[in-house]
């Protein structure tokens, strides 16, 4: 009797459990691309109101400046639709004239589609006098 006349219990068994394998591995991955890509606008917001902050409290210069700065930098990096909403402002800390730079966007939660996180970044830099 020839060994190809008994049925194999386990043919087709790698493609289900590859299918099997691949709902929870695909998902899992393209979770970790989006929270890096939420953490990747969160850090560029920082650092361009950071250094919006740094050119609004230079000696001479204007808080509409920085966030000129703000806007140019988020553009220059992600898009222009993440540099809306860019506010500025005069305070104090410690008793120090201090310029302070918001920048705040709405990321997609679920890829390019589905509900808004809301990121923020901010920074702060003593006035310059002179």
């Amino acid at each position: 009797m020839s060994r190809r006349a008994q049925p194999r219990l386990d043919e087709g068994s790698a493609v289900a459990e590859f299918c099997l394998v691949m709902v929870v591995l695909v998902p899992l991955v393209l979770g970790v691309m989006q929270v890096g890509f939420v953490l990747h606008v969160r850090n560029t917001l920082t650092a361009a109101a950071a250094d919006g902050a740094r050119v609004a409290s230079r000696s001479g210069a204007t808080p509409d400046d920085g966030a000129r700065r703000t806007r140019e930098q988020i553009t220059r990096v992600l898009s222009s639709r993440y540099a809306r909403e860019v506010t500025t402002a005069r305070a104090s800390a410690s008793g120090q004239p201090v310029v302070v730079v918001r920048a705040r966007a709405e990321v997609p939660a679920l890829g390019i589609v589905g509900p808004a996180v809301t990121v923020t970044g901010t920074g702060r830099a003593v006035e310059e006098t002179g």
